[in-house]
């Protein structure tokens, strides 16, 4: 990873005029990117010990099964942190890389809004309907 990474100024945001992914929008994405990795793997660690620190021999049926359900459940939830941290990684190396912030279909901008309210889009907004748009034919098509 780069040691030469910008300092940014308190309270940054990035904004349209700038030029689109400059050092400092690099380094706002990847601490945003950083951040949302660390709060991930802390909660699968709480995820983790909650389900360690549990009592197994429940006495009751009916305890048991919501017990169960809710196991499953937090196991659903850490498989989902899994992927997502692994769509972290990626977009973290997409930063080093440089190929950041560009739709991997058509190499143009995905936008700023779009990367903030998902850091981890790998498409722009067309590239992404149509993606949906063909996910949704072939379900449709079974």
């Amino acid at each position: 990873m780069p040691t030469d990474r910008v300092k940014l100024p308190k309270n940054y945001r990035p904004t349209e005029k700038e030029e689109y992914m400059n050092a400092k929008q690099l380094e706002y994405f990847r601490q945003k990117l950083l951040a949302w990795r660390q709060d991930l793997i802390d909660e699968s660690q709480e995820t983790i010990n909650n389900l360690r620190g549990e009592v197994r021999d429940v006495g009751d049926e009916a305890e048991r099964a919501s017990r169960e359900t809710e196991n499953s459940l937090e196991l659903r939830t850490r498989d989902r942190y899994r992927k997502l941290l692994g769509k972290i990684d990626q977009a973290l190396a997409r930063i080093d890389d440089g190929s950041y912030g560009y739709c991997e279909e058509t190499g143009e901008e995905i936008g700023l809004a779009r990367l903030e309210a998902r850091p981890i889009a790998t498409l722009c907004l067309d590239a992404q309907e149509r993606w949906e748009l063909k996910q949704k034919q072939m379900r449709d098509s079974r």
